[in-house]
């Protein structure tokens, strides 16, 4: 393998995450039998763009930041204009932003847009409102979670940090995910590799000692003792961890401003089996069985 190029992006976070924990260049070709001159180009271009995938190509964007839907909004409620043409032109006058009539539409009718442009009205956009007023008001129980079981490839010591691990963790994408997590003085280096572990993914990204850790290892927790929780035996990278009695899908990314989680987050136990609940109902990977912890029963869950 001669070019960084021709690495998965699976490789290439692993790559990355073992550069983070101060491996060397030598260390990690190594580790991971890869040549150092790949080594050295995919770290290269991460610390360069933050990145370990393949960059996007150019061009026009093809979804809004949220900034810019709500100027979008003003202008078609604003102004009686002929055209999406139109619309698109003022609309980039007004936030610079440089979008396609395409992109437009397809964000006017996810704001609940409909019909002849110069038919928007305040009633429209009334009810792009309305609905997300509702989204926002939804139903809070662990089904907003995206609980995931995970296999950590690799967990290192976060270099001056006494009780943080960095691992890589497999979750079913392209990519594995970067999870600094509390556990060095719980959980031994050698017990963390390959372990499958149940992630919560979608809580907003956040940096811990300068490493951003895009999601966290659900754990049984007392004042003595943590324990990771088990996902049952066959289960695979990516299954989905479901509870019985609380149907729905995921947030595709918990909103800090409405605590969700801080919300949840008292109702997660693990019971007198050590099985792990929501309100006394078990984790479970369909078909396969529930998640548990090792021992800690009646314990809290975070």
């Amino acid at each position: 393998m001669g070019r960084s190029e021709e690495l998965s992006d699976f490789q290439r976070g692993t790559v990355v995450g073992c550069h983070l924990c101060k491996k060397s260049v030598r260390e990690i070709s190594a580790l991971l039998n890869l040549p150092r001159s790949t080594v050295s180009a995919v770290i290269l271009k991460w610390k360069r763009g933050g990145i370990t995938t393949a960059l996007p190509r150019s061009g026009r964007p093809h979804k809004l930041k949220e900034e810019d839907r709500q100027v979008l909004e003003k202008v078609a409620l604003g102004n009686c204009l002929p055209s999406v043409e139109a619309l698109t032109t003022e609309f980039q006058t007004a936030s610079g932003a440089k979008v396609s009539s395409r992109t437009v539409r397809r964000e006017l009718h996810e704001m609940g847009f409909r019909g002849r442009v110069s038919t928007y009205s305040r009633s429209a956009g009334e009810k792009a409102e309305t609905r997300q007023s509702g989204e926002d008001g939804a139903n809070v129980d662990v089904s907003r979670l995206d609980l995931r079981v995970g296999c950590v490839i690799t967990a290192l010591p976060l270099p001056d940090a006494d009780s943080l691990y960095v691992q890589q963790v497999d979750v079913g994408e392209a990519a594995p995910r970067t999870v600094v997590s509390e556990l060095v003085k719980h959980v031994p280096v050698d017990q963390m590799q390959n372990r499958m572990v149940v992630l919560l993914c979608n809580l907003k990204p956040a940096k811990t000692r300068g490493v951003l850790s895009q999601a966290v290892v659900m754990c049984a927790s007392s004042p003595e003792k943590v324990e990771i929780l088990d996902p049952p035996v066959g289960a695979a990278p990516g299954d989905r961890v479901t509870v019985q009695g609380f149907p729905g899908e995921p947030d595709k990314e918990l909103n800090p401003r409405t605590k969700v989680w801080e919300q949840i987050q008292p109702d997660l136990r693990t019971d007198s089996q050590c099985v792990a609940t929501y309100k006394g109902a078990a984790f479970e990977v369909a078909g396969k069985g529930a998640c548990r912890a090792q021992t800690l029963s009646d314990a809290e869950i975070k």
